[in-house]
């Protein structure tokens, strides 16, 4: 009988012993790739699937309708854009100019118009890393939960057995008062409980969006933003990533290497998304996005909730060494405006792999056709959201209801939106006849320039003796010629000089005309970049205040579009998931939150004027006896929080000053003051601790008795 060797041994030698998944085993080669196919043949039963294939029947029809639509409209577009900011003609006005010949020279005036507007809207958005250009707050009106309205009744049960106790009639009227000086007292603590919640759930997804990359992602919309008519933001997206992280072990600490799920956000090239041909948004009828994947990003979507990692090593399998392009012309366009080879795009040298992220909404009906579970659907004529992770033949995810509220993790936002649409206008678009003329006036004043630099020269060759070179001149050179028998008094003469028409000052003009259209067309005038604006108002600093001024009303249309559509939902959608898949207890607040956009900077920039001159009018000794230390402390914490300073080093902690306050009177001999207490107390505290002043309930009447 033949001896039966493990994988990794030899004969005669005890087996190797193979650990996989913690468990020990031991198998030989054969038997582990018997398991291995038998696991593939699975997978790729799964694929063959009548649900799965449904599926992929609908994100090819609907990749077919998005894609052919972008391509006849937006596509040429976008592609003019990215060559106009990068200063290079259309390859057949390129042509025509260079049939004609003379000059090709290209005035980068969109090029510093998408630069202004860049930097323009870094700067108002604090885009530059030193502000935040959004923030949350609780609502107005805050959720009441149960148990709070709850003990309100208890409250007012026990000052009702209180006064009875007493013998003290209580009407209908002081009974109604009492329960709502309650209900403001447990309204006032809920509000504060939930500014507390929103200010540590902020500071929480700061630190989410620092480290998901959203400074980077935001710094690169702005361009696409100035540059193309929309420009996109997508996330949060979970990925496993790779972190560092030390572990105390017996011998000391170790570093070591774990995968975790990963949040990021990232900016979506405008030349990747397909949105449905009738949209006006991201969330209006389907979405696609097209990636291109490394095998790295493959990896990293495994283990990732919803993503099947058999289909993923299916993919690997096929088209990992040697990657899956679906070719589109529009990628040699693209390729040749941002300056790349397109022959080294097209051989894909690194091995790229092409998939469609596919958002949509289908009718049940349609997925029941397709071979989709009936028991899935509650009802045919519902539509169901799904997501469709789509390579080559191959479903690497498939999700339905994905989000709640049918929401998409993509935020669009245009330079100038059109209603109804889902491309707007960007600066390219709005100056592009004034970035036509101004070429065309730059040609021609280049050309123009070239001619009249010198005088033009006519021989007459019948003059000349042969041999003699007509296109070399230069200072005392001896000319010959012949004498012509039909020549009279120094008439026909061998050479003339003429000198050409110079039109530089009338073409200088026609350029400065348009560039100042290029100004109001789009909204961003040469001023905002340090250029002199010449007469008028713009001569003296109060009247360029005012122009600065006026302009900054067309950026913040801009600055709404962004805030509308991309800060604020998603500010809201990250908020939403901490809520759902948080596990802190201590970020559970609200359920509704406001999510502020860049006017968050603003307000905060309103809020700390106010504040100081808060601080200034109340510094007398009047105000703080009415204000007092604590209060007076709370306004030098805001302060110091605003600044960006340690505020427990400058303003002790509640509890210290109230310590500090205490051993004050204490030292001095004096009883600590303590606040009044009037009748009808409820025995209430302060979120601080401080015992809580019953101003509202009515004072106690005297009971009258009755005489017989």
């Amino acid at each position: 009988m033949a001896e039966i060797v493990p994988f990794g041994s030899t004969p005669g030698q005890s087996p190797r012993v193979l650990n996989v998944g913690g468990v020990l085993r031991a198998a030989n080669l054969a038997a582990i790739e018997a398991q291995e196919e038998e696991l593939r043949k699975a997978a790729i039963q799964v694929q063959n699937s009548p649900p799965i294939q449904g599926l992929a029947r609908i994100v090819r029809k609907h990749w077919e309708i998005a894609r052919d639509a972008k391509r006849n409209t937006v596509e040429p577009r976008l592609i003019a854009n990215l060559r106009a900011r990068r200063g290079e003609y259309e390859p057949d006005k390129l042509a025509e100019i260079r049939q004609h010949g003379g000059s090709d020279v290209y005035a980068m005036l969109t090029s510093v118009k998408c630069r202004a507007a860049a930097a323009w809207l870094r700067d108002t958005l604090g885009a530059s890393g030193t502000e935040k250009p959004w923030g949350i707050q609780p609502t107005p009106l805050p959720d009441l939960p149960p148990d709070i309205a709850e003990s309100i009744i208890q409250k007012v049960a026990t000052h009702l057995q209180q006064f009875e106790a007493a013998g003290i009639p209580v009407s209908d009227e002081e009974l109604k008062t009492a329960i709502l000086v309650l209900r403001d007292r447990a309204l006032n603590e809920i509000r504060e409980k939930a500014r507390e919640f929103a200010a540590r759930m902020e500071n929480k997804m700061e630190d989410q969006l620092i480290e998901g990359g959203f400074q980077l992602a935001l710094q690169q919309f702005i361009d696409d933003l100035v540059t193309f008519p929309a420009a996109i933001i997508k996330g949060p997206i979970v990925r496993m990533k790779p972190r560092l992280r030390w572990v105390q072990t017996a011998g000391g600490w170790e570093l070591v290497t774990e995968k975790a799920p990963h949040l990021e956000w990232e900016r979506v090239s405008p030349f990747d998304i397909y949105p449905s041909p009738d949209s006006s948004g991201v969330d209006d009828g389907f979405l696609i996005e097209r990636h291109r994947l490394s095998r790295k990003d493959l990896q990293e979507l495994k283990g990732v909730d919803g993503y099947n990692e058999d289909a993923i090593n299916l993919v690997l399998e096929e088209y990992g060494r040697g990657g899956l392009r679906d070719w589109l012309w529009e990628d040699v366009a693209q390729a040749q405006a941002e300056g790349k080879h397109s022959l080294e795009v097209m051989t894909n040298p690194d091995e790229l792999i092409d998939a469609l992220q596919y958002w949509g909404c289908v009718q049940g009906q349609t997925l029941i056709d397709e071979g989709v579970d009936r028991s899935l659907i509650d009802d045919p004529l519902k539509d169901y959201y799904c997501e469709v992770w789509l390579v080559g033949r191959y479903v690497i995810k498939a999700v339905l209801n994905y989000d709640e509220l049918g929401r998409k993790p993509y935020y669009k936002a245009s330079y100038e939106e059109i209603p109804g649409s889902f491309w707007g206008n960007g600066p390219p678009d709005l100056i592009k006849d004034a970035q036509a003329v101004v070429n065309a006036a730059m040609r021609a004043l280049v050309n123009n320039m070239g001619i009249a630099s010198g005088p033009q020269v006519g021989v007459n060759v019948d003059r000349l003796p042969p041999g003699e070179d007509i296109t070399e001149m230069y200072p005392w050179k001896i000319w010959q010629f012949i004498d012509s028998p039909h020549a009279t008094n120094g008439a026909n003469a061998p050479i003339t000089f003429f000198q050409p028409n110079s039109n530089a000052a009338e073409l200088i003009g026609i350029i400065e005309k348009f560039m100042n259209f290029a100004d109001e067309w789009s909204g961003i005038p040469k001023y905002l970049q340090g250029e002199n604006p010449g007469g008028g108002a713009g001569r003296t600093a109060s009247g360029l205040s005012m122009m600065i001024t006026n302009a900054h009303k067309g950026i913040k249309q801009v600055v709404a579009n962004i805030d509308n559509h991309v800060l604020k939902p998603l500010i809201e959608r990250l908020y939403y998931w901490n809520m759902k898949f948080g596990d802190d207890p201590d970020l559970k607040g609200d359920v509704q939150v406001y999510a502020r956009g860049a006017e968050a900077l603003v307000a905060k920039e309103a809020e700390a004027i106010r504040r100081n001159e808060f601080l200034m009018a109340t510094a007398n000794p009047i105000d703080m006896q009415i204000v007092g230390l604590e209060g007076r402390a709370e306004v030098l914490r805001e302060t110091a929080k605003n600044l960006n300073m340690n505020t427990d080093r400058i303003v002790p902690p509640r509890e210290v000053l109230r310590q500090k306050l205490l051993m004050q009177a204490m030292m001095q001999g004096q009883q600590p003051q303590q606040p009044q207490q009037l009748n009808g107390g409820s025995g209430q505290e302060l979120q601080d601790g401080t015992p809580t002043t019953d101003n509202f309930t009515p004072p106690r009447k005297p009971r009258i008795q009755s005489q017989r």
